[in-house]
């Protein structure tokens, strides 16, 4: 892309040095990595190249103006330095709202991510310049002779003369794919987490397959006071339960002592198939409760289905593969059915186990980083209208900051329809990334507008011409970088890298067509 050793080699030491110094600092700061945060080298390596490509660009453009050489990196610093800042501020503000999150991992990575894109802006604006002015750059073609830059003028001029039916082109685009959003539901599958070569996943799969399930559910069921599991009503009540919940189709096992006790009365009758039912009466529920644990071996007890002092009994629902959403649907039908047909001591139960606490802490960090994205997105649209010294443009860059996230995940809904855990932190990590190719672009617009006394169809063009194939080849390289995270057979990382992905790729066409058009 760059054209130059020099600008190659220059990229490669800011990537390494920032990625080394970031991690480098979690080190010394006692961090453990985890599948999660452990693929924050690739993230800082991959915005690292970002600040140094915008900076080279510059620099070559004026070169081939048969600039000075010294003179021109001076200019490119000049006019880069205030975007590059501009667009690490952001980004570490993006990776910052990941503190938001529920998870240590995430709040993990966000950090050492953000110091990461503050260390490469350091090391852009020093590290960067010291190693080009040193290196030889080369012979560097006239301005506007190759491909990229001759690809950028036509576009410009394209943009510039159907604006207004690009406008609505995307517009409508826009809604529609935002609007496909109400398609998504959260199921988080957390066996799915893994891929199908790693040994858990196999085991699971051979669980399900020729066992039982691996998603469990439990319910704790009052019995009204201390030795109450014998009442015959109650424990009729509790064999209806089980029926019921025997009798759903996403269910594959049901453990309920109530079968305990029906067998138990089954063989003292002979094996009477007649005589598979609970007890009549108290006593004799009572008895056979006895009898049941002096006959277990030594050092074993009911206490994992019964309470100690016999005033609650548990039940265990065990699921085949079917999704967190068909879970949760399912025990909010047997909780009704409780509150409905159960004892009064029963109707308040609820379902308990590592699906719902997953269905739980994915709801909940759902809605915490919606809080922390909306924060993040208020502070770095703050930060713009300061700094481009324009509320009008200020207001305008907030479309392209959004309208990304918005349409990658009404892809994600046709595409995937799912969410889950990971994917639920992609809007605030994104958010920015994304303000990265708006703040540059807005830059040399506002410069043109400002120093070069352009219009805006001028200004455009402009823009087009001294940033656009700078745009094209960071936000190229970043969604590469992003999708090399789909390669993890960790899917929380996996579907977060892809996501990423397809979020930076959508904002390229936000920036390209969107922007300049409004």
């Amino acid at each position: 892309f760059l054209r130059t050793f020099s600008g190659i080699f220059a990229t490669l030491a800011v990537i390494g040095a920032s990625t080394a110094a970031a991690m480098g600092v979690a080190g010394h700061l006692g961090v453990f990595l985890d599948p999660v945060s452990a693929s924050a080298p690739i993230i800082i390596l991959t915005l690292a190249v970002a600040d140094s490509i915008h900076i080279l660009v510059t620099w070559l453009q004026s070169l081939r103006d048969d600039t000075d050489r010294r003179q021109a990196l001076v200019e490119s610093l000049r006019v880069n330095a205030k975007p590059v800042f501009l667009t690490s501020i952001t980004t570490a503000i993006g990776f910052l709202t990941l503190n938001f999150s529920d998870s240590p991992p995430f709040r993990l990575l966000g950090n050492i991510t953000a110091l990461g894109v503050m260390i490469a802006w350091v090391y852009s604006m020093t590290l960067l310049p010291a190693v080009v002015a040193i290196l030889p750059s080369g012979k560097r073609a006239p301005a506007g002779t190759s491909l990229l830059d001759r690809l950028a003028e036509s576009f410009s001029n394209l943009i510039v003369r159907r604006h207004r039916p690009i406008l609505a082109s995307m517009a409508v685009a826009a809604v529609v794919l935002s609007v496909s959003i109400a398609r998504l539901r959260i199921n988080d599958q957390y066996i799915d987490y893994f891929d199908r070569s790693l040994p858990i996943r196999v085991a699971s799969d051979f669980t399900v397959d020729n066992l039982s399930g691996v998603y469990t559910t439990t319910y704790s069921l009052e019995a009204g006071g201390s030795q109450e599991v014998n009442d015959p009503r109650y424990l009729a009540a509790v064999d209806a339960f089980s029926d019921y919940l025997e009798s759903r189709p996403a269910v594959v096992h049901v453990n309920s002592f109530t079968r305990t006790m029906k067998r138990l009365n089954k063989n003292l009758y002979a094996d009477d198939p007649a005589e598979y039912r609970l007890p009549a009466g108290r006593e004799l529920a009572a008895q056979y409760l006895l009898l049941y644990e002096l006959s277990l071996p030594y050092g074993l007890d009911v206490n994992d289905q019964i309470d100690i002092d016999k005033s609650s009994l548990r039940i265990d629902v065990t699921y085949g593969d079917v999704d967190m959403a068909e879970i949760e649907e399912e025990t909010r039908l047997a909780e009704t059915w409780l509150a409905e047909n159960g004892t009064p001591s029963m109707r308040t139960a609820e379902a308990t186990g590592v699906p719902m606490m997953f269905g739980e802490i994915t709801r909940r960090n759902v809605g915490s980083m919606i809080l922390g994205t909306g924060l993040g997105f208020l502070l770095i649209a703050g930060i713009l209208v300061v700094a481009l010294r324009s509320p009008r443009m200020g207001l305008i860059s907030l479309v392209p900051n959004v309208l990304p996230a918005a349409m990658a995940f009404g892809v994600w809904a046709w595409l995937v329809h799912d969410i889950g855990f990971a994917v639920s932190v992609v809007a605030g990590l994104s958010i920015g990334i994304i303000v990265d190719d708006t703040v540059h672009f807005l830059a040399k617009y506002t410069y043109a507008r400002r120093e070069k006394w352009m219009d805006a169809p001028d200004a455009v063009r402009y823009a087009f011409r001294t940033v656009g194939t700078a745009i094209l080849g960071t936000t190229f390289i970043v969604a590469v970088g992003f999708a090399m995270l789909g390669l993890s057979t960790f899917r929380v990382t996996s579907y977060m890298g892809l996501l990423t992905s397809l979020t930076v790729a959508t904002a390229l066409f936000i920036d390209f067509l969107l922007l300049p058009t409004l």
